[in-house]
């Protein structure tokens, strides 16, 4: 039981870190950009709730640290809601009233009264900054720990898989992928994952002739120390080095690593897309997708699995702030991309407003900027909920329910 609390309370501890650091990073994208736009701001908050400290700079914006440490916000002077939904009554309201107190112009320093070109900009600014933090910690990872390839050499085949079906032997090498060249073995794994029921062409090295294979991934449930029971697609294979030289080593200048993390970054968007695209194909169940429950579940377990490596305190210290700035980084990625789609209530939602408002010279009407929010807000809840039901299931929550219907 009390091994059970401290995994709890990792988890919790390591995704609150990961997450608040990736929230703020994102609301200060849209902050600097605001602030090199003129625009007034009210506040910047890390976490959200009543204040633990604040203090007010010479621009008059309060910069706060709140109670509930997940995320946090920035508030631009004269937003009407949470969300920075614009009324026109409202605008309208608030641009006389500016009129009246300060003068003619003085509305020009309002997030909503500026160019929609500047709206724009500082709305994807938030993205923006998750991209650049993301490609930030890959080139310090890569810097600090190198390359290391491990080709994708098969080690074993397991007996009745598809791999053994197609004719897959031990010692076999991958060389490609449906024509697309793999170097080492997290590419054919990551390639199979995303192929499940589609047939796959392999090409590999056998004792130094080319064979051609097809293998064709099916789904299996597997239960990871990471992400809990989830159902991956798999063809069989072991792939595992060999002989010496499947692995390679080496020491990366900051060129390179910035070269390395920017390959790492460009596989990671791809994969999600893919990935997206194949469940509106009706391809996939969305069975990988996470929320804040398997989020939290999988920073807990990366944090332990990376301080089990040693009992050295300063080598798990080591491989601990290693392993969170990695899943930072694919986390990051993933809140970037999550904010562009076009879905209202995100800032990709804004930025189809105001393209249709750069294309007509006028903002989105009114009724249907509310009726987009209302069903931006749903959707979005929506795939919140399937994706909490998806942790839940993963993390076999349900085991306790199952006398009941």
């Amino acid at each position: 039981m009390i091994a059970f609390v401290g995994q709890i309370l990792i988890s919790i501890a390591a995704f609150l870190v990961v997450l608040t650091t990736i929230v703020t990073i994102h609301e200060l994208g849209h902050f600097w950009v605001a602030r090199a736009c003129g625009v007034k701001i009210d506040r910047f908050s890390i976490g959200f709730g009543k204040a633990i400290f604040s203090r007010t700079d010479k621009h008059g914006t309060e910069w706060r640290f709140a109670w509930l440490p997940l995320g946090g916000y920035v508030k631009f002077s004269g937003d009407l809601d949470a969300a920075s939904v614009p009324d026109a009554a409202g605008l309208a309201e608030l641009r006389q009233r500016l009129v009246t107190e300060r003068g003619a112009g003085a509305e020009r320093d309002y997030f909503h009264f500026k160019p929609v070109w500047q709206r724009a900009l500082i709305t994807a600014a938030g993205p923006a900054a998750n991209f650049v933090l993301a490609m930030v910690l890959l080139t310090l990872l890569f810097s600090v720990v190198g390359e290391q390839i491990a080709a994708p050499r098969v080690y074993a085949v397991q007996p009745n898989s598809p791999a053994a079906v197609a004719g897959f032997q031990p010692r076999d090498l991958v060389l490609t992928m449906n024509g697309r060249s793999v170097r080492e073995g997290a590419e054919v794994t990551q390639a199979v994952v995303l192929s499940a029921n589609d047939p796959v062409t392999f090409t590999v090295d056998r004792a130094g002739q080319v064979v051609t294979l097809v293998a064709t991934p099916l789904r299996q449930i597997e239960d990871n120390a990471v992400a809990g029971r989830i159902r991956v697609a798999r063809i069989g294979l072991d792939l595992r080095p060999l002989l010496p030289q499947d692995v390679t080593s080496r020491r990366l200048n900051p060129v390179q690593a910035a070269a390395k993390g920017a390959d790492m970054f460009g596989a990671t968007l791809n994969s999600t897309v893919t990935y997206l695209g194949r469940i509106f194909a009706g391809k996939e169940s969305g069975d990988l997708l996470n929320g804040p429950v398997g989020i939290a579940k999988a920073a807990g377990g990366i944090t332990q699995q990376a301080a089990s490596v040693s009992s050295d305190l300063g080598t798990q210290i080591k491989s601990v702030v290693l392993t969170l700035i990695y899943f930072g980084a694919i986390v990051s990625i993933g809140m970037g991309f999550l904010n562009l789609l076009p879905i209202p209530v995100l800032d990709g939602g804004h930025l189809l407003f105001y393209g249709y408002e750069a294309v007509a010279r006028r903002p989105v009407p009114a009724r249907v900027q509310e009726v987009g929010y209302r069903v931006g807000l749903a959707l979005l809840a929506g795939l919140m909920l399937f994706a909490t039901w998806n942790d839940l299931q993963k993390l076999s929550l349900f085991k306790f329910l199952g006398g009941l219907a």
